[in-house]
C-alpha cells in the first residue's frame, strides 16, 4: 500500500471513530440537556439579532459556541426576521429550541412551543427610543468630553480590560472620563448584563416601596405559600437571598436555574413551587429563581398587567434616560429580572450613577431615602459578601473561599458591585464619586478579575485629585 493510501485509510478511520463517538455521546446525552442547549441558543441569538442588530452567525459562533459547553458547539440556528422567531437545535434537528421577539419586551424562550400564547404580549410595551441623542453632556444627553489621558492609558491595557472586553465606561463626578469598545461594538450597542439585572430588579422594587405598594417586611408573597412555613418569608429575606428556599444555581447541566430559564414558559411559577431547604433569614443561597419570583411579586403589586409591563420604563428607565434599556419577559409575561436586561454601556453607567446618587436623579427622588444604603449593607447570613441584591466584593474567580473576593487588591472599603455572568460588572465607589462599567464575554475559565481594572482607575482618580489639590495650594 502506498503512503497516500495509508494516509487515506487512517483519515477514514479517524472520521468513522469521530462519527461513532459523536453518536455514542448523543445517545448518552440527556434529552433535557439538549433542550436546554437548544433553548439557550435560540434565546441568545434572538436577543442579539433583534435588540442589538448583530449578525446571527457571529452571535452563534462567538456568544454560544466558542465559550460554552461542548454540546453548544453543535447547535445550529435559523432566524425568521419576518416572524420574529429563532429556532435552534443540535445540528439544527434535535432539541427544538424556540425564541420569539416581541417589541418592547424583547425575546422570550417559548419552551412549550405555544407561539400563539406568547404572541399575546406583542405591542404590550412601547418600543424603546434608543440611545439618547441630545447634545447635552452625559448623563442628561450623550455628549462626552475628551477622555482623561491617564484613564485612557489604563483602558488601553489588554491585561486590565480583560479578554473578550466589549465595553468599558468610567464615570467620575457625574461625567464620563474614559470609555473603550471591543471590535464590532460601540456606544450604541445594547449589551446583556446577565445577573447585574438583579440589582435593577431591586431598584424597581424600591420604586414600588416608595409608592406604598410594597413593604420590605411584607410576607405571604405567594398564595401557594399560605398553608406552610413559606408564608413567613419576607420581601427583605428574598432581596438578601436568604429565603431558605431550595434552588440549584449550577450551570452547565439540567439544574433548577437552566430548567427555569430555558424549559419553563412560566419561570416564576416553577421557582415558587420550591420547598424550604434552610432556615428563613439565616441561610444565604444565591438564586436566580429568587429574583424571578421577586419580579412576579412586584408585577402582582402593580396589579394591572399592562401597567406592570410598562412600569420599568415609566418608573426607572425613562426618568434616568436609559432609552436603550429592554428588560425581557418570559413567554407568560414575567420579567426575567434575574438575567435579561439589555442596555448600552452608557445606559448601564447611568444606572450605576443613579445608585451612587442614592436613588435620586435630576433632583427627583425615585427610590426611598436610604434605600441604596440599605441595599449595600452586609447581610449577616452572607458573611459580609452580599447586601440586598448587590455584592460587597468583586467576582471570586480564583479567590479561595476563605478569603474576601477582593483580597490582594487595594480598593476603597466602600466599593460595591453589580456582577453578571461572563465578566459583566459595575463597581460603585461613593467615596471617590466613581463608577466603573465593564461588559464583555469573559468566561470564568479565563480567570479574569476586574478588580485590577477598578484598582488602576481608582488610583488614577486619587492621584489626579491629589495633583489638583497641590496645584491649588501652590496658587
Amino acid at each position: 500500500m502506498t503512503r497516500l493510501g495509508r494516509m487515506l485509510k487512517w483519515a477514514v478511520a479517524l472520521v468513522l471513530a469521530a462519527v461513532i463517538a459523536a453518536g455514542v455521546w448523543l445517545y448518552v446525552a440527556p434529552p433535557a440537556l439538549i433542550r436546554v442547549g437548544s433553548g439557550y441558543s435560540a434565546k441568545i441569538v434572538c436577543s442579539n439579532v433583534f435588540l442589538a442588530n448583530r449578525d446571527p452567525g457571529e452571535v452563534l459562533a462567538l456568544d454560544v459556541q466558542a465559550p460554552g459547553h461542548p454540546l453548544l458547539r453543535l447547535m445550529r440556528a435559523n432566524v425568521d426576521r419576518g416572524a420574529g422567531t429563532v429556532k435552534a437545535g443540535l445540528f439544527g434537528l434535535f432539541g427544538k429550541g424556540l425564541a420569539l421577539y416581541r417589541e418592547g419586551t424583547g425575546c422570550a424562550t417559548v419552551a412549550d412551543g405555544d407561539l400563539e400564547a406568547a404572541r399575546g404580549l406583542e405591542g404590550a410595551v412601547a418600543q424603546a427610543e434608543g440611545p439618547a441623542r441630545s447634545d447635552a453632556p452625559w448623563p442628561q444627553g450623550n455628549a462626552v468630553d475628551a477622555p482623561d489621558v491617564a484613564i485612557a492609558g489604563i483602558l488601553d491595557s489588554p491585561a486590565l480590560s480583560g479578554p473578550g472586553m466589549r465595553a468599558i465606561v468610567v464615570v467620575h463626578r457625574g461625567r464620563i472620563i474614559g470609555e473603550r469598545y471591543g471590535d464590532g461594538f460601540s456606544a450604541q450597542t445594547p449589551l446583556l448584563g446577565w445577573s447585574m439585572t438583579k440589582t435593577v430588579t431591586a431598584a424597581i422594587i424600591g420604586t414600588l416601596i416608595k409608592e406604598g405598594r410594597l413593604s420590605r417586611d411584607g410576607k405571604g408573597l405567594f398564595p401557594q405559600w399560605e398553608n406552610d412555613e413559606r408564608r413567613g418569608i419576607s420581601l427583605a429575606d428574598m432581596l438578601a437571598m436568604s429565603s431558605g428556599l431550595a434552588f440549584n444555581e449550577d450551570y452547565g447541566d439540567v439544574t433548577d436555574v437552566t430548567r427555569m430559564l430555558y424549559l419553563e414558559p412560566d419561570m416564576a411559577a416553577f421557582a415558587a413551587d420550591k420547598p424550604l431547604a434552610g432556615e428563613i433569614g439565616r441561610t444565604f443561597s444565591y438564586s436566580s429563581g429568587t429574583t424571578v419570583m421577586l419580579s412576579r411579586i412586584w408585577q402582582n403589586a402593580v396589579g394591572d398587567e399592562a401597567e406592570a409591563l410598562a412600569w420599568p420604563r415609566k418608573a426607572l428607565f425613562e426618568p434616568l434616560g436609559m432609552h436603550s434599556a429592554i428588560l425581557e419577559t418570559d413567554a407568560r409575561g414575567t420579567f426575567g429580572g434575574s438575567s435579561y436586561l439589555y442596555a448600552t454601556a452608557r445606559d448601564w453607567a447611568r444606572f450605576g450613577q443613579f445608585l451612587l446618587q442614592d436613588g435620586e436623579w435630576n433632583g427627583r427622588r425615585i427610590l426611598p431615602e436610604g434605600y441604596v444604603d440599605w441595599m449595600r449593607t452586609p447581610y449577616p447570613a452572607s458573611d459580609g459578601e452580599y447586601g440586598r441584591h448587590v455584592w460587597l466584593h468583586g467576582p471570586r474567580v480564583t479567590t479561595p473561599a476563605n478569603q474576601p473576593a477582593d483580597a490582594g487588591f487595594d480598593l476603597p472599603e466602600d466599593a460595591y458591585w453589580m456582577i453578571g455572568h461572563d465578566g459583566q460588572t459595575i463597581t460603585v465607589i461613593p467615596s471617590q464619586d466613581l463608577v466603573v462599567v465593564r461588559l464583555g464575554l469573559s468566561p470564568t475559565k479565563l480567570a479574569y478579575k476586574p478588580q485590577a481594572l477598578v484598582e488602576a482607575v481608582s488610583k488614577a482618580v486619587a492621584a489626579s485629585g491629589a495633583s489638583a489639590r497641590q496645584m491649588r495650594a501652590a496658587e
